[in-house]
């Protein structure tokens, strides 16, 4: 494998690079005097952000972005062999890393580095924690996977020895990464286009916890199943958190205010009892919370720093995130995008202020919603009507037989109230006729059904 030479700055170009994790990727490279260059599909607020920092960002791929000396090139699991740029790179012999790879390299620069993993709340973990971290003036470098207002984007560039990433388990990229403390927040089933199984994805899981160093730590959920096969003779310590006693973080009095956001109780390894409020609704927000404290404590962090950080947190862009009321319906957006997700999210939205709760919900992938096309619809029958859009293809081609109109079909007949348009446009008519003055929209999905719910505020 390629090693980048950090004490002294190349030329380094990303194809791809204005996904969420790249161009965090090539904004530290860039603050550490390399020169940075890549290429995407199209425009978007982070190649606006990147080009603003003297990023050169080329719109379209093709052979001819890289006939420019380039020491290395970047690439992400979306490309593919026949890209043009992939295919270029290699005739022309440049070093090529994954984004993994080089995530793990820069890692190695620092002396706390934490993987956040876990099929769900990777996101809203890894912002609570960096709120922490933040509050605590730790001056922590930060790789969020969405859009943290608190840092105005998705990377902050710190000048200490901590620095807090996401872990993404798709394609086994977190499995390059060079954690001191890792966080596995769960293990499901989930992007079974590259997983043959579960137990397909629990090695996984298995591997990453085994990169920890006998100075490191593991901070996982005591709930995951058989959880002893995750975390029998690693050379770490391990710590668990949960719903009940048997971890050594649990919570108890739990209350929820009438938004649906909880206040609890948690009891700590060493008999501590500490009372929390979080500003974000949900269960899973608690648990969520729970890990972030487990790696506060870790770092020896003061617990009204916590206590106070973690009030003060308010969410992360597309994580039950409110953005306005229309005729008087409240409109929230949320990027759940698997059954486990969507039924959490809609278990909090239940505790919201509504009359009726509708969701718009984008199916993303095709192997996705095949595999799951009965819990995809049992998940939305929490919902009071669903409204189905097209599947968001992202990375596929092949449409595998499976279409919204089948997961209709399948909410339907558990006698939930379901529509499907084919156009956006349809859809937000259909709302403006049917959607009443106490209503609560949720447009839900990983792809871009965020644009309904901001076209009808008028955004």
């Amino acid at each position: 494998m390629y090693q980048i030479d950090f004490s002294t700055p190349s030329s380094i170009y990303f194809v791809g690079i204005g996904g969420v994790s790249m161009c965090a990727l090539a904004e530290l490279l860039a603050d550490a005097g390399f020169k940075v260059s890549g290429s995407d599909r199209g425009r978007s607020a982070l190649t606006d952000a990147l080009e603003s920092k003297d990023i050169r960002v080329f719109y379209g791929q093709r052979a001819e972005n890289l006939t420019e000396p380039v020491d290395c090139v970047v690439f992400t699991s979306a490309i593919h062999p026949d890209n043009p740029e992939y295919i270029a790179a290699h005739e022309k012999n440049i070093p090529c890393l994954t984004r993994g790879q080089l995530m793990g390299q820069i890692m190695q620069n620092y002396d706390m580095p934490v993987g956040i993993s876990g099929t769900h709340g990777k996101t809203t973990t890894t912002s609570m924690a960096s709120k922490i971290l933040m509050h605590a003036n730790l001056d922590p470098t930060l790789a969020v996977g969405g859009i943290l207002k608190d840092i105005g984007g998705n990377i902050r560039i710190g000048k200490s020895g901590y620095f807090v990433t996401e872990a993404c388990e798709y394609t086994n990229s977190f499995l390059d990464f060079a954690p001191r403390i890792g966080i596995i927040l769960n293990i499901g089933s989930d992007h079974l286009d590259f997983f043959k199984d579960l137990a397909d994805i629990r090695h996984s899981f298995r591997q990453y916890a085994q990169l920890l160093p006998e100075d490191g730590c593991l901070i996982i959920n005591g709930e995951i199943d058989n959880l002893s096969e995750i975390t029998d003779g690693l050379s770490c310590p391990v710590v668990t958190f949960g719903g009940n006693a048997s971890s050594d973080y649990y919570p108890d009095h739990i209350r929820y205010d009438t938004f649906g956001k909880p206040e609890f109780t948690l009891h700590g390894p060493d008999g501590k009892e500490r009372r929390f409020t979080l500003q974000v609704p949900g269960e899973h927000n608690i648990y969520n919370a729970m890990a972030a404290i487990a790696l506060a404590d870790r770092l020896s962090i003061d617990d009204a720093v916590i206590i106070e950080a973690l009030k003060a947190y308010k969410g992360t862009d597309r994580r039950f995130e409110y953005k306005g009321t229309v005729g008087g319906v409240t409109v929230i957006d949320d990027y759940a995008h698997h059954p486990e997700e969507i039924m959490a999210t809609l278990k909090a939205a239940r505790n919201y202020p509504h009359k009726k709760l509708w969701c718009v919900f984008q199916p993303h992938t095709y192997t996705r919603t095949k595999a799951f096309l009965k819990e995809f619809a049992q998940a939305l029958t929490l919902a009071d009507s669903v409204v189905l859009t097209d599947i968001y293809a992202a990375r596929e081609t092949d449409d595998l037989g499976i279409s919204s109109e089948l997961l209709q079909q399948e909410i339907q007949s558990l006698g939930k109230e379901c529509h499907y348009f084919p156009t956006f446009d349809e859809i937000e008519n259909f709302l403006l006729e049917n959607c009443i003055n106490g209503d609560m929209l949720i447009t839900m999905g990983a792809g871009d059904v965020v644009k309904i719910g901001e076209s009808l505020l008028g955004n």
